[in-house]
């Protein structure tokens, strides 16, 4: 579908796999331009093929800094200020004990799950408040707020998107929104990575975005500050 006079501008993060791909192709099938980032050149490759203009799609590692300014400012000058911004790219632990889940992988976890959330919204969010609207949604999870064992770095990353978003949103001028957003529970990598085989048991990424897409569109400034959680879980 074409977008429209109505169409959104839609930024989602990790967009090139599991959850951040059902919902670039569910947006886009309601009509609504997507930018999209992931770190897989092919897979990215690959969307840019299925999806052509005004759709855009870049290798963007969220952690680096300097590579997420860059992507804004091409994006912001030739795509335009996005309505509704979804950090959605996150990684999660292999399954142990906190004590032994080496520094490089807990250090890994931080950087992409929180720090690069923050280096998105550092890039986006100034052209957003200089228009006065929009919305970013924060992945967070219900390891955002309750726990499990073995996945400690995790929760401690989405219990800090819950208060990241809370925050921020008693700084956003009225007409805007932050979300602090879980997701449920997906039949993803991720999820099988935790959960094994019996991951199988829950809802695909394709049949979650049936409900889930018009729900996120739907957010706007009276959900301000909320943590809401997925339609359906």
């Amino acid at each position: 579908m074409v977008p429209g006079p109505q169409s959104k501008r839609i930024l989602v993060t990790g967009a090139t796999r599991g959850l951040g791909r059902a919902m670039a192709e569910g947006f886009i099938g309601r009509g609504h331009a997507v930018a999209g980032c992931g770190r897989s050149a092919d897979q990215v490759a690959e969307l840019s093929k299925s999806f052509g203009a005004p759709h855009r799609f870049a290798v963007v590692d969220v952690t680096d800094h300097d590579a997420v300014i860059g992507w804004a400012e091409s994006l912001l000058e030739g795509f335009g200020v996005p309505d509704l911004v979804i950090n959605n790219a996150a990684l999660i632990n292999r399954n142990a004990p906190l004590w032994r889940v080496p520094a490089e992988e807990f250090d890994r976890v931080v950087d992409v799950n929180i720090k690069g959330v923050a280096n998105v919204i550092r890039a986006f969010v100034p052209a957003m408040v200089a228009r006065g609207t929009g919305v970013i949604v924060n992945f967070s999870s219900y390891w955002g707020r309750s726990t499990s064992a073995e996945v400690a770095p995790y929760c401690a990353t989405k219990f800090a998107i819950e208060g990241l978003t809370q925050a921020m949103a008693q700084e956003l001028p009225d007409g805007m929104a932050a979300v602090a957003f879980n997701p449920g529970v997906i039949d993803t990598e991720m999820l099988r990575s935790t959960f094994g085989a019996s991951a199988g048991n829950y809802a695909s990424p394709d049949r979650w975005a049936e409900s889930t897409v018009p729900y996120l569109l739907g957010l706007g400034p009276k959900q301000n500050g909320a943590s809401v959680t997925a339609p359906g879980q």
